[in-house]
C-alpha cells in the first residue's frame, strides 16, 4: 500500500532483524495484485496473494478475474483474496459484494488456491456464504479475526485457520482475547493488516512486519505457553496451508 511507497526496503529490513522470515503482500484488487505480485518476485521470503476486496466489488468481472486467474499462475502468488464481505464501510452495496465475494470463492477453488477472507461486521453472512459454498480442498484464512469464541468456532468447524491482528493487545479488547485464548494453536496465524492495527506500544503508528511480535507474545501471554512456541507453531501452519518453505536466515 501506498504507506509503505518511502521506505519499504526499511520496513522489510527491520522485519529480518525482528525474526519475521516471511511476509505476505496481499491484493485488495487488480492494480495492487499486480503490485504484489511484482515484489514478491523480486525477494526471496515475500509472496503475494491476488483479489478483489469488497471495497472494491464494483471493480470485479469477467476480464478482472481473467488477470487475476494469470496472475495467480506465478510461483510467488500462494493465495487468493483479500476477498469477503465488509458492512461497516458503506463503499459497495451488499449485493455486489456478495455477488463478488461468491464468484471469487469459486475462482479460488477452480486456481486450488487458498483463501483469505475479509469479514468485518459480516460474521453471520461469511458463514453463512462459506457453508453455502464449500468444501474449500485449499483451506483458507479468516483474515484479522474480530468475532468472539462461538464466531471462532463455527469458522473452524468449516475448516479454516484463524489470523489474529495487533488488536488482541489492545486493553479493551477483552473478546478477541477469550477468543485466541481458545483457539487451538495449531489452526492460528498472526499478521499485522499493515499499515493498519498496529499493537501495543505503537497503537496508533504505522503497523509494519516487524511488529507481529508483539501480538505473539499477547498470544503467548494468554495461553500461557512461550513466546517460541507460538512463533513456531503459527509459522509451521503458514507453510502447511500456502506451501511454503520458510526462509531460514
Amino acid at each position: 500500500m501506498t504507506a509503505y511507497d518511502d521506505d519499504y526496503a526499511e520496513v522489510i529490513a527491520r522485519s529480518t532483524e525482528a525474526g519475521v522470515k516471511t511476509i505476505f503482500t496481499i491484493g485488495i484488487d487488480l492494480e495492487s495484485s499486480r503490485a504484489a505480485a511484482k515484489l514478491a518476485a523480486h525477494h526471496e521470503n515475500i509472496y503475494a496473494t491476488v483479489g478483489i476486496h469488497p471495497h472494491h466489488a464494483r471493480e470485479a468481472g469477467a476480464e478482472a478475474y481473467a488477470a487475476l486467474a494469470q496472475l495467480a499462475s506465478q510461483p510467488k502468488v500462494i493465495g487468493y483474496g483479500e476477498i469477503g464481505i465488509d458492512l461497516f464501510k458503506d463503499y459497495a452495496p451488499v449485493d455486489i459484494q456478495t455477488k463478488v465475494f461468491k464468484e471469487q470463492l469459486a475462482l479460488a477453488k477452480e486456481l486450488e488456491l487458498p483463501v483469505i477472507i475479509h469479514d468485518r461486521d459480516a460474521h453471520d453472512s461469511i458463514v453463512r456464504i462459506l457453508q453455502e459454498s464449500g468444501p474449500y480442498p485449499a483451506g483458507g484464512v479468516i483474515h484479522c479475526f474480530s468475532g468472539d469464541r462461538e464466531v471462532a468456532r463455527q469458522f473452524l468447524d468449516l475448516g479454516f485457520h484463524l489470523s489474529i491482528p495487533g488488536v488482541v493487545t489492545f486493553k479493551k479488547a477483552f473478546e478477541l482475547q477469550e477468543a485466541a485464548a481458545h483457539i487451538p494453536l495449531d489452526r492460528m496465524l498472526v499478521e499485522t493488516d499493515g499499515p493498519f492495527l498496529a499493537p501495543e506500544p505503537w497503537r496508533g503508528k504505522r503497523n509494519e512486519p516487524a511488529y507481529t511480535l508483539f501480538t505473539a507474545e499477547k498470544i503467548a501471554q494468554l495461553k500461557g505457553i512461550s513466546l517460541d512456541e507460538v512463533a513456531r507453531q503459527t509459522t509451521n501452519n503458514i507453510a502447511a496451508l500456502f506451501k511454503i518453505k520458510v526462509v531460514e536466515k
